[in-house]
C-alpha cells in the first residue's frame, strides 16, 4: 500500500483552541514576538519541539499506575536501569528529569575553562552547558552538510579530517570529551552513519578522549541507517542502536524524545569513578540515584517508551511523515532541507526571506509570521540561536537559518500536515512582504528561550 497510515488507534482527544488572525496578531505581540511566550492554548499547531510532547500509549499510562514511589530502590528503577542497560549496553546508569541535566552534570566534572568539546553540531543546551563551566564547543559537520538541497544520505556526519586536524592542534590534554548527536539536530535532523560512529571511535580511542553519544533520537538514527547504510538493511533497529553505543564511552539523552516521555533523561557511563563524581552532583542538584529527579511513574513510562520507539512498524510510520511534509514542499519551490530527516522539517529561512540580512534573523520573522498565519509554532535554529558567541558578547551570522517545525510523536495526524502545508505555502505567496526583526532584550545564556523581539 502506498497509503501512509498512524499505526495505532486514537483513544484519547484533546481539543483545539481554533483563533483568528487578528487574535494571533494581538498575541505574539504581546508575547514580544517570541513563540516561546506565547500561551500553549493559544496555539493550533504547535511544532515547537518534539522534546516531552509525545502520546503515550495505553501500555505506558498502565505503567505509571505501577509505578513504586519509594524514595531509594524503588521496582520502577531497576526495571528503568535493566532497560537501558540492555539496549544502551552501558555499565553505569545515572537518571536525570531531562537531558540537559545529563550535560549539566556530565561537563560540570569534565569540561574546564579553556576546553574544547567538538560534536558534529552541538544543540542550544549542549552548547550553553559547555559555556557555562567555560569551554568551547566546535561545530564539524560533514562537507554534505553545507548543501541544503542535496539527497546525500548521512548530511549529519561528523567531519574525520577536522575532527583529526582539532586533536593534533590542541593535543587530548584539551579535549576532555568527543560527542556526536544522533541524530544532528542543528544540522537538520539529519542521520548518522555507522560507519562515521565508528571513526570518531578510533579518533577518540587513539587519543585516549572519551567518546560521548547525544542519545536523544537514536532509534530515528538507526532507522535510517538500516534504510541508507550497506550492510544493515536485514538488522533489527534494537541491533543497530546497540552496535552505535558500542562504539562509545558514555551517553546523554533526553527521554522526552525518542522514549514518548513528557520528562527524563539519563547519563551513562562504563567508567565507575567518573559515574561516583556524577552521582554525587546528582544527589545535590536532582535527587538519589535511584530516582534522579523522577517520579516512579516516569520511570516505568520511560522503560515502556524505549521498547515501543524501537518498533519498525512505528519508525516507518515516523520517517515517512516527515518524508511526506518534505516532498510537498519541494513540489511547491520551498526551500527546504533535504533529505528529509526523521523529527522534523526544517525550512531555509535564508532563502525564503532573503531580502532579510542574517543579523535581521530571517527565521525569527518566518515563525513569526506563520504563527499569524495559521498559528503554527515553531523555533528558529540560526542566528538567533547560535549567532552569539556567550564568551565576548559579539554577534555573527550562523552557518544556516532555519525554521525547524518539530513533529511531536503520534500527536498529529496527515490532516493536521496538509493544514501545516497550506500554511508555508500562504506564507510563501507573500514572502516578500516580511519585514526582518531585532532584540530588544535578551539573556547571555540561550537567549532564543525569553528574548524580546521587534521588527527594523
Amino acid at each position: 500500500m502506498k497509503t501512509i497510515i498512524e499505526p495505532f488507534r486514537i483513544k484519547m482527544i484533546e481539543p483545539i483552541k481554533l483563533t483568528t488572525r487578528e487574535q494571533r496578531e494581538q498575541m505574539i505581540r504581546a508575547a514580544h514576538y517570541n513563540p516561546f511566550r506565547l500561551r500553549a492554548e493559544d496555539v493550533v499547531i504547535d511544532l515547537l519541539t518534539d522534546s516531552g510532547t509525545s502520546a503515550m500509549s495505553s501500555e505506558a499510562w498502565g505503567a505509571m499506575m505501577r509505578g513504586d514511589e519509594s524514595y531509594a530502590g524503588a521496582r520502577s528503577w531497576y526495571r528503568f536501569r535493566d532497560t537501558v542497560k540492555d539496549i544502551f549496553g552501558f555499565k553505569q546508569v545515572i537518571p536525570t528529569h531531562q537531558g540537559r541535566a545529563a550535560e549539566h552534570i556530565l561537563f560540570g566534572v569534565m569540561v574546564k575553562p579553556d576546553s574544547i568539546v567538538p560534536n558534529n553540531t552541538h544543540f542550544d543546551t549542549t552548547r550553553g552547558n559547555i559555556e557555562f563551566v567555560g569551554g568551547t564547543p566546535v561545530d564539524l559537520p560533514c562537507v554534505e552538510a553545507d548543501d541544503l538541497d542535496s539527497d546525500a544520505p548521512f548530511k549529519g556526519n561528523m567531519n574525520i579530517e577536522a575532527l583529526e586536524k582539532l586533536v593534533a592542534e590542541h593535543g587530548p590534554q584539551r579535549i576532555p570529551v568527543i560527542m556526536v548527536t544522533i541524530t544532528n539536530n542543528s544540522g537538520g535532523g539529519q542521520p548518522v552513519s555507522m560507519a562515521n560512529i565508528r571513526e570518531i571511535s578510533r579518533v577518540a580511542r587513539s587519543a585516549g578522549i572519551p567518546f560521548y553519544i547525544d542519545a536523544c533520537r537514536f532509534a530515528e538514527n538507526a532507522h535510517f541507517i538500516k534504510h541508507r547504510e550497506k550492510g544493515f538493511a536485514d538488522s533489527a533497529p534494537i541491533d543497530i542502536a546497540r552496535e552505535m553505543f558500542s562504539y562509545a564511552d558514555g551517553c546523554t539523552m533526553s527521554a522526552k524524545k525518542d522514549s514518548f516521555g513528557n520528562i527524563g533523561g539519563f547519563l551513562c557511563t562504563n567508567d565507575a569513578e567518573l559515574a561516583h563524581k556524577e552521582r554525587n552532583i546528582l544527589i545535590m542538584t536532582e535527587g538519589f540515584p535511584t530516582y534522579g529527579g523522577l517520579a516512579g511513574r516516569d520511570l516505568e513510562a520511560i522503560a515502556v517508551g524505549l521498547r515501543e520507539t524501537l518498533d519498525e512498524h512505528y519508525l516507518d510510520y515516523r520517517l515517512l511523515s516527515t518524508r511526506y511534509v518534505v516532498e510537498r514542499l519541494r513540489e511547491s519551490g520551498i526551500p527546504v532541507m533535504a533529505p528529509a530527516g526523521g523529527h522534523a522539517v526544517y525550512l531555509d529561512a535564508r532563502r525564503f526571506l532573503p531580502q532579510i540580512e542574517p543579523l535581521q534573523y530571517p527565521g525569527q520573522s518566518l515563525s513569526v509570521e506563520l504563527y499569524i498565519e495559521a498559528g503554527i509554532r515553531a523555533v528558529e535554529i540560526g542566528t538567533v540561536m547560535f549567532g552569539l558567541d556567550a564568551h565576548t558578547g559579539e554577534e555573527s551570522p550562523a552557518r544556516h537559518d532555519l525554521l525547524r517545525l518539530a513533529i511531536p510523536r503520534r500527536v498529529y495526524t496527515q490532516s493536521h500536515m496538509d493544514y501545516v502545508l497550506e500554511a508555508i505555502n500562504l506564507v510563501w505567496g507573500r514572502r516578500e512582504q516580511i519585514r526582518g526583526m531585532k532584540i530588544v532584550k535578551a539573556p547571555r545564556f540561550l537567549r532564543h528561550f525569553t528574548a524580546h523581539f521587534d521588527y527594523v
